[in-house]
């Protein structure tokens, strides 16, 4: 089960290829080569990256 690096909820669900949704913080979580890429949702449908705020190990896969 993979586990929100920003709220560490578990209520994720998938919305494309190797694309989640975290519905208790509402950001967006892709997969690529073990690593989360982090977005938030803009109010346009826009997404603005979150990654800068996480350290490498918080946005490695927590299945």
């Amino acid at each position: 089960m993979l586990v929100c690096p920003n709220c560490n909820g578990k209520d994720i669900g998938k919305i494309g290829a190797q694309q989640f949704y975290c519905w208790n913080c509402f950001i967006e979580l892709s997969v690529f080569n073990d690593k989360l890429t982090i977005h938030q949702v803009e109010a346009d449908g826009s997404l603005s990256s979150l990654d800068d705020l996480f350290t490498e190990d918080e946005r490695k896969i927590q299945w």
